[in-house]
Formats: C-alpha cells, sequence, structure tokens
C-alpha cells in the first residue's frame, strides 16, 4: 500500500521507529471499519423488551416489515440479522458487506440460504428447542381434534345443525399406536405427551437406537415405512433436507390403519401431496397440518393451502411455535447468540460450521511464545501453496512456550518440515495423517 499524504481522512497511526516500525499508514475511513459498533438489523418482529437487550450489544435497527429485495436495499452495513420467518436470499447476502451474523428465531433455517452464507464466511445460528414445548402442545392438541372431529362438529353447531350421533363415534387414543417421525426436541415432547395420553408410541430418527428407544418409552422403527406399518396416527417432526423432501409418500402412508391421521406440524414440503390426496379419498385418510408448502412469509396474506381444500382436513396458519412463552424463549436466545457473537466468543447453535475439517493431514508445532513465530510458519505453507484449514494455538502455564495444531489440504514436503524445524523459536515439528 503506497504511503497516504498526511491531511485530512488521514492518520499517522505508527510512527518510525517505533515498536511498529515497517509498518504505513493508513486512512481513517480504512481504520475505523475494524472498530465499528455492531449494528443488527431486526427484520422480523420482537418484544421490545427484547430489542432493548439486543442494544446492550449493538446499534438495533427494528424494521419487521422488511421482505425480498426491501431486506437486500436495507442490508447496508448491518452487521448482524435476525430474522423469524423472513427469506435470506444470496442477493441479501452479497449485498450484506459487512454481514457476519444471521440469527433464525427459531428452530428450522430452510428459509436461510445457509450454503451461499457459508460461501461468504457468514454464521448462521439458530435457536433449536425454545419453541419445542408450543409445538408439541399444537400437535397433541391436533391429535385430538382429529380424531374427536372438532373442528367439524363446532363448524356444524355454529351453522346450527346439532349432530351428536354423527360426531360422537370418534376411535379413541388411548391404547393406539402413534408413529412419531422425528425425534429432536419436538419429537421427545409429543412423545411424552402420547405416552401421558395411554397411547404406545413408535419412532424413528436416523440416530435412534435400541438403547435410546427404551430410555424414552418406545418402540424403534428402522425406516419410515416401518415406522407406519399398522399405527392409528403419523406425527411429523423431521427436518426439511433434499433427503426428506416429499419422503411422506404411498409407501408410508399406506402403512397406517384405514381412517387413519396424519399431523404435520415440521414442513409442509415434507409431504408428497399427490400421495396425500390419494389416501383421503381412497383410505380415508384424515390430516392436520400447521405447515404449508407454500405458505406466505408475512403474517397475513391471502392464502389457500392444498390440503385445506381435502375433504376432512384441519389447518392451521403456521402457528405452532406462537405462544407468548415460546416468542420470550426464542427471543432470549436470540439476545444470547448476538452477545456472544458481539463479545467476540464462539456463536451458540452455529449450523454452518463443518463438525470436522477434510484436511487429510496435521502438522503440530510446538514453538517459543513470541511475535512472529507462527506468521513465520505460516508463510512458509503459503510459499509451498498449502491451504490451512484449522488453526489452534495453545499457550502453557508461564506463557513461555506454545503448541499450535495445523490442518492441511496436501502433505507438505520433507525439504518443507526441515524448513520449519529450522525457523526460530520452533522448538519440534510433527506431521501426522488423519484417518
Amino acid at each position: 500500500m503506497p504511503k497516504p499524504p498526511y491531511g485530512h481522512g488521514w492518520r499517522k497511526l505508527w510512527s518510525p521507529g517505533s515498536a511498529s516500525k515497517g509498518r504505513q499508514d493508513w486512512p481513517i475511513a480504512f481504520a475505523s471499519q475494524y472498530h465499528a459498533p455492531v449494528r443488527i438489523l431486526v427484520a422480523d418482529k420482537l418484544a421490545d423488551f427484547y430489542l432493548s437487550k439486543l442494544r446492550e450489544h449493538g446499534e438495533v435497527d427494528s424494521r419487521p416489515e422488511l421482505q425480498g429485495d426491501a431486506l437486500t436495499n436495507a442490508i447496508g452495513d448491518a452487521t448482524v440479522l435476525v430474522v423469524r420467518s423472513t427469506r435470506v436470499t444470496g442477493a441479501t447476502l452479497d449485498a450484506g458487506s459487512r454481514l457476519g451474523l444471521i440469527v433464525r428465531a427459531g428452530a428450522g433455517v430452510n428459509t436461510i440460504d445457509v450454503r451461499a452464507a457459508s460461501e461468504r464466511g457468514v454464521y448462521v445460528a439458530n435457536c433449536p428447542g425454545k419453541n419445542a414445548a408450543a409445538v408439541a402442545e399444537l400437535t397433541i392438541g391436533l391429535l385430538i381434534s382429529l380424531d374427536r372431529k372438532i373442528g367439524e362438529a363446532s363448524t356444524e353447531l355454529r351453522n346450527g345443525a346439532w349432530k351428536k350421533a354423527e360426531y360422537g363415534k370418534a376411535h379413541g387414543l388411548c391404547g393406539r399406536v402413534l408413529a412419531v417421525a422425528g425425534l429432536g426436541s419436538i419429537g421427545q415432547l409429543v412423545v411424552s405427551r402420547a405416552l401421558a395420553l395411554g397411547m404406545c408410541v413408535r419412532g424413528f430418527s436416523r440416530s435412534l437406537d435400541d438403547a435410546r428407544a427404551a430410555e424414552l418409552g418406545i418402540q424403534r422403527a428402522a425406516s419410515l415405512v416401518d415406522l407406519t406399518d399398522g399405527a392409528y396416527a403419523l406425527s411429523l417432526h423431521l427436518p426439511l433436507t433434499d433427503g426428506t423432501r416429499g419422503c411422506i409418500g404411498d409407501d408410508v402412508l399406506n402403512g397406517l390403519r384405514e381412517g387413519g391421521l396424519l399431523i404435520n406440524t415440521a414442513r409442509g414440503e415434507l409431504l408428497d401431496l399427490e400421495a396425500v390426496r390419494r389416501a383421503v379419498e381412497g383410505r380415508g385418510l384424515r390430516v392436520a397440518a400447521d405447515a404449508h408448502t407454500g405458505e406466505p412469509s408475512s403474517g397475513k396474506a391471502d392464502f389457500t393451502p392444498p390440503l385445506a381444500k381435502l375433504r376432512g382436513t384441519v389447518c392451521t396458519p403456521h402457528i405452532g411455535a406462537s405462544t407468548a412463552q415460546a416468542q420470550e424463549a426464542v427471543a432470549e436466545e436470540a439476545v444470547r447468540i448476538v452477545g456472544a457473537f458481539a463479545a467476540g466468543g464462539s456463536v451458540p447453535n452455529c449450523v454452518n460450521l463443518t463438525v470436522r475439517s477434510p484436511a487429510r493431514w496435521q502438522i503440530v508445532v510446538r514453538h517459543h511464545d513470541r511475535v512472529g513465530v507462527l506468521a513465520s510458519v505460516l508463510n512458509l505453507l503459503r510459499e509451498n501453496e498449502i491451504n490451512v484449514q484449522e488453526v489452534d494455538n495453545r499457550i502453557f502455564d508461564g506463557a513461555k512456550a506454545a503448541v499450535c495444531r495445523i490442518l492441511l489440504d496436501d502433505r507438505p514436503a520433507e525439504e518443507l518440515l526441515v524448513r520449519l524445524q529450522s525457523e526460530d523459536d520452533v522448538l519440534h515439528v510433527e506431521l501426522t495423517e488423519r484417518s
């Protein structure tokens, strides 16, 4: 960088002959971006109390009306973006030059382009489990409503029709088999509530083993098809992924009893809608859904979900997590995440950091804890075109020495290892291959 002239807009940050000898002068505008305050854009409704808590961590701009292009145009120099149902696209990420964190004030992150965020080095965090009780309560409410046909009976009576003979023929839930697909926070709470109703519960999850099933007091199914075999009701609590999209099809639904129940409080896209229609029309399947394919992202809109057009269905407008208790818990967690990010710590509940680096090689460098040691090591790796994927440097008691673990894409040549070992203040270098 060429040395700038002193004058308006410039400041001399280091003096020649000081400990910072050799460093150049930088424009104030350039330097200040590294000390700019955290700017938090809240693009969904959050209670005033929690907005005030967020203000303890930075400047807050609450604009719950932002959607689509309006959000992209407003992102500006925001450091943190907090959303609930608002979609966050690659275009929005491109527009956010300083964006470092997106907080989904809820559990699922399917409304956020997580891949685009990962490519841009932007954290994506969620608030898992904080609204689990609310969703589980609605699930059980929909289950009972379907079995007892509460919605239809209420509508008929409101219209002046007393049909006790027709609506007094419910199957009942005690002793029936409830199939639960997905055993995260919500699924587990649904299990405990269904067991309290006297139901027999069968569960499916990729991570579920026999020991965990025994702890939960349920039967374990090996697949979604096995899950519904002979069951009276199926409750969905799966995340939406490429592997689960449309996974509830004919093979799964045909396992339910004639006149069985399907409850979906997860994601509408889990359903093969044509298969659901066939099961409703051909086998008397009764459906309750709180999540819908193509649902609006705003709180108020004209929308009729496809399932609402089928006979005997019960549909609610994605209100599963919408209790005061749940929203308070989610907001508290969102504030905690932003606070950790603003303090420079690790981001809680981050969903887009790799669990295990794909790096194949590791070098462990024990060195004196002095200025420039690691810089020299990393520079040598760069000169040899070896990509560094992770660096973890730990200091020994007394701060005289340290050990640095460096994960690499490629195997360093023997000559490079010898060169690293010969660096001033490097005590020992060891190379290992990762299994």
